[in-house]
């Protein structure tokens, strides 16, 4: 079953360069990719790939310029889809001045779950991400792998079905790293299905179970991890291989 289904989508920004010199940034080209339900796929890229620009649009922050998705069978996203989905932004916003439980007591509330409802969840994400011996500690004492965390825990906290990670193992130390990769894999073997984009290839080669590298806004490649083992090379290699082969067919289209 298919848990997310994109559909040539494209995204054109118009940016400017120099003195009202207006020049068309493409973010993304034609892209077509199928998220499976109960797999976690990571969609790998350099900077300024693309990865945050699908993430943006899936989650109704932006608006793509051509193309459609659906989520869970429905096209497009509404207040009902996103019930059913936990999100985590690269940089995510966390209100310092509240503790790690009242943060999460909040995102709570805006899901309108009831109030002993939202206390047992709130004490069991503390638990689940290690965040119980702080929970009254204010997040602006907090250390990046906490935050991480708590922002992880904030994406859960509406047990969602489907969940989009963006760069989630980025800025963290190798504990943290650790950490986050159980919870992805804990989250999966719970039934989740996860979509997560990252640069940080020898994590994402352990807890993948198809990639996709997006590379200046195109898809060059969707497939496996087992497949990509069964070649004989690391992700890294294969990554590599794959951005550089792809360059110069770029560069061939460009003379001809």
């Amino acid at each position: 079953m298919v848990a997310v289904k994109i559909t040539h989508l494209s995204k054109t920004y118009q940016g400017y360069r120099g003195f009202l010199k207006r020049r068309r940034v493409q973010a993304l080209q034609q892209l077509d990719l199928e998220i499976l339900k109960g797999e976690v796929l990571g969609l790998l890229g350099l900077n300024a790939a693309g990865k945050t620009t699908v993430l943006k649009i899936l989650m109704g922050l932006i608006q793509p310029t051509k193309g459609e998705f659906k989520i869970l069978g429905k096209r497009g996203i509404d207040k009902e889809t996103r019930r059913k989905i936990g999100y985590l932004p690269e940089n995510a916003n966390l209100y310092e001045f509240l503790t790690a439980s009242e943060f999460l007591n909040f995102c709570g509330k805006l899901f309108s779950l009831k109030k002993d409802t939202r206390q047992k969840k709130v004490a069991y994400l503390l638990r689940f991400l290690d965040l119980e011996k702080v929970k009254s500690t204010r997040i602006s004492e907090f250390s990046k792998g906490m935050r991480q965390r708590l922002a992880i825990a904030s994406a859960l906290i509406n047990e969602p079905q489907l969940i989009f990670l963006d760069e989630p193992l980025s800025g963290l130390d190798p504990l943290g790293r650790k950490k986050v990769k159980e919870i992805i894999r804990q989250l999966n073997q719970a039934g989740s299905t996860i979509f997560f984009s990252s640069h940080i290839l020898a994590e994402v080669e352990e807890i993948c179970h198809r990639i996709g590298i997006l590379h200046q806004g195109r898809l060059i490649c969707l497939k496996s991890i087992q497949e990509i083992k069964e070649e004989g090379v690391s992700l890294e290699d294969f990554f590599i291989k794959m951005i550089s082969s792809n360059e110069t067919t770029l560069l061939s289209d460009h003379h001809n």
